[in-house]
């Protein structure tokens, strides 16, 4: 099982970096507990989405606000039914044009084969430690 949750995991990345929403959801568990930092350094809040609904509301409030988002992990770790990426974020406003780049990781724990329960964090550092990890 471990091998298909890192499978999903990247296919997941995949779909986010297209903004396919309905790609994305498939690797998604229906009750599907999102907790995203990303709109913190824009001056927004940490959210939490919950279920389909909820993930395809916030990340069409973040893919409005954003000409190009795109992950890039440089480290996925299986831990079995919990999967840990650490790598980088870039970013460009839609409007303004500014291009943000940072550090960012991410901690799914999975089951069976789909993501129930996803944190990102802005330091990779912070997911590490969320997975019970150091570097």
């Amino acid at each position: 099982m471990s091998e298909e949750n890192v499978e999903a995991f990247n296919r997941g990345t995949d779909a986010y970096n297209r903004r396919d929403f309905d790609a994305l959801l498939r690797e998604l568990d229906p009750e599907v507990e999102w907790h995203s930092a990303l709109l913190i350094p824009f001056g927004g809040e940490a959210t939490v989405s919950r279920g389909h609904n909820g993930v395809r509301e916030v990340l069409g409030e973040v893919y409005e606000a954003l000409a190009e988002i795109h992950l890039e992990y440089s480290e996925i770790r299986d831990l079995g039914d919990r999967i840990v990426g650490t790598g980088r974020i870039r970013t460009r406003g839609k409007q303004s044009g500014a291009v943000t780049e940072m550090a960012f990781g991410t901690v799914s724990d999975m089951r069976n084969g789909k993501a129930i329960r996803i944190w990102t964090y802005l330091d990779p550092q912070e997911a590490l430690e969320a997975a019970g990890l150091s570097e």
